[in-house]
């Protein structure tokens, strides 16, 4: 095993800072925004789109919001998105830690459009800890499709066997196995070491 993928949401980042509730959970009070109305009006429609690459985040918010929200600026809810999404599991990021001064490559391997991806690595601060992060809309293509695995693979150099890879959606795991990936089906509570033990000792026994 040469490189570790860890997956955000659900892996390295949980919830609220203050209590790891969903970001949106004050909304409506917070932002006077419903989120019922925000997911029919915005993601239903136009997520796949903007987590892919093909449409920026920015336009359609702003034109949504207008119809919707007309007294909310795109600006403020996606920051208020961002910073309300952040919770970082610090034993986790600790550990991993541990395994890059080894020699292990770390990367991020997660479904998020242009901005939240930069906000997660350069505001947030996750470039110090990772080598890099693959994320679905510079690919143009999410988990669990098969290009997604493709790609990062090949940007890492790596063959697909000397990948392990952490996601807590049972759907992306097996699509990444199928691939050729090593991989993990991340759960609460679980620890790295944990995670990586049975690829241990397999490669030991080699």
């Amino acid at each position: 095993m040469k490189i570790l993928m860890v997956d955000v949401d659900g892996v390295l980042v949980h919830g609220r800072p203050a209590d790891g509730l969903p970001f949106a959970t004050d909304l409506e009070r917070d932002l006077g925004l419903s989120l019922d109305v925000w997911q029919r009006e915005f993601f239903k429609p136009f997520w796949p789109d903007i987590v892919t690459g093909r449409e920026a985040i920015e336009p359609r918010l702003t034109a949504v919001l207008r119809e919707i929200a007309p007294h909310l600026e795109a600006e403020t809810l996606l920051r208020y998105w961002f910073e309300n999404d952040s919770r970082l599991d610090g034993t986790l990021l600790d550990d991993l830690a541990v395994f890059r001064e080894t020699g292990l490559a770390l990367y991020l391997a997660t479904n998020q459009e242009h901005r939240r991806a930069a906000y997660l690595m350069d505001e947030f601060g996750l470039a110090r800890h990772f080598d890099g992060m693959f994320y679905s809309a510079k690919f143009g293509h999410r988990k669990p499709a098969q290009d997604f695995f493709r790609l990062a693979t090949a940007e890492t150099g790596a063959s697909p066997d000397e990948i392990l890879f952490l996601d807590d959606t049972l759907e992306n795991v097996e699509a990444a196995r199928v691939f050729g990936w090593k991989a993990v089906h991340w759960t609460a509570g679980m620890t790295l070491e944990a995670a990586i033990a049975p690829f241990a000792a397999v490669e030991e026994n080699r």
